[in-house]
């Protein structure tokens, strides 16, 4: 049995990049935890119905998936970069030490969204093998609506080099997806079922099968 983590910034980042990977996982027997790193709360603007919503719709997604756990690190959404990194990093590693994670799963770190920028690069702290020697893999996800949008000239762009086939669980990816309510819209919005679909045939047919997600390889220890 392998121990994942899967490092999402918010809520529905898990499932538009790795939420087929993440039923795989289960479905092998594999224990998988989840980390939302950001919350929502009234000083932003939300209203104590919306927050109690999206408490319930994480209850949902992580009942719907089986984790192992649910940790919420509290960090306010979209004020990542404001946050003093050794802060993220301090909470981060509380998990790692807990969890002792084989496998993490962590946002790109070339998205648009700064809030993954700042998440990918706290991770990337928490894998020094001195300190986290349990993590061998660390694999970076994309996410629809945020990785594609990352044009920076300084950075090459979301390169795939794994590809895993999760032509059983698209649907279920979908299904999951769609527990989000205020996340999803329509085509040409791409947080869409047709989208989410799309993505998963252009990775499948990249690697020889119907429906895959793709990933870069930032480590791998054998």
């Amino acid at each position: 049995m392998r121990t994942v983590v899967v490092i999402s910034p918010h809520p529905d980042d898990e499932t538009l990049g790795c939420g087929g990977t993440i039923l795989r996982h289960v479905a092998e027997g594999d224990s998988v935890h989840w980390v939302i790193v950001t919350c929502v709360a009234e000083e932003l603007g939300y209203t104590s119905q919306a927050i109690t919503d999206r408490a319930e719709e994480i209850q949902r997604v992580a009942d719907f998936y089986r984790f192992s756990t649910v940790t919420q690190l509290g960090f306010l959404t979209t004020r990542l970069d404001v946050v003093p990194r050794a802060d993220l990093i301090e909470k981060l590693s509380d998990v790692f030490v807990e969890v002792k994670p084989e496998t993490l799963y962590v946002p790109y770190g070339g998205d648009v969204h700064s809030d993954h920028v700042v998440v990918a690069d706290a991770s990337i702290a928490c894998t020094k093998s001195f300190r986290f020697s349990s993590v061998k893999q660390v694999r970076a996800y994309e996410v629809l609506s945020e990785t594609e949008f990352g044009i920076s000239p300084n950075v090459s762009g979301f390169r795939p080099n794994l590809f895993i086939d999760i032509g059983p669980y698209l649907e279920k990816k979908i299904e999951v997806m769609q527990l989000y309510k205020g996340e999803m819209g329509v085509l040409p919005f791409p947080r869409s079922v047709e989208a989410i679909r799309a993505l998963a045939t252009i990775r499948g047919t990249t690697s020889g099968c119907s429906s895959a997600e793709a990933f870069m390889i930032l480590r791998e220890i054998l």
